[in-house]
């Protein structure tokens, strides 16, 4: 896995910061996120929480969205995200279902965390069992749901992601 930074990482590590303060400016939350692909910018967003009542608006899950509808696709393993802070859970999670292989970030979690932004417990309560979260998580197993994976195991046209 290819760790080093490259010379154009500071560069569109930068135009992240530039969306995220045009986001400031225009009542949306403090980050910013692009990605990049072939040394191009794909997409690139501000946090938009606040501004579209989303709570999934972050600036990294969009991002990703757009990327994925311009390139028509899903694997979105072939581009590099760059974000102005280490992404939070969710954004982590996607970034993990998009395939992308490499992340760039500025600020990490603390640092957000010193500004009014706690992750720890979304990532405390991901590492538990679900019966101990503080969210009620309950199992109700019921054969119906087992069908819905029989199914996918026999459907023929599937595509694993």
């Amino acid at each position: 896995m290819n760790t080093q930074l490259t010379n154009n990482d500071r560069k569109f590590l930068r135009e992240a910061i530039k969306i995220a303060i045009e986001g400031i400016k225009s009542g949306g939350g403090p980050f910013g996120a692009v990605i990049v692909k072939d040394g191009s910018i794909i997409s690139g967003s501000n946090n938009k929480v606040v501004l579209s009542g989303d709570p999934t608006a972050h600036a990294e899950v969009l991002v990703i969205r757009e990327a994925a509808k311009l390139l028509k696709s899903y694997d979105l393993s072939a581009c590099v995200l760059y974000a102005t802070c280490e992404p939070c859970p969710m954004c982590l999670g996607a970034i993990y279902w998009s395939g992308i292989k490499k992340v760039v970030y500025a600020s990490d979690r603390h640092d957000a965390e010193a500004i009014g932004f706690n992750d720890n417990l979304i990532y405390n309560e991901i590492a538990i069992d679900p019966s101990q979260r503080k969210l009620i998580f309950q199992h109700l197993d019921d054969p119906a749901a087992k069908e819905i994976f029989i199914l996918w195991e026999q459907y023929e046209n599937k595509i694993q992601y």
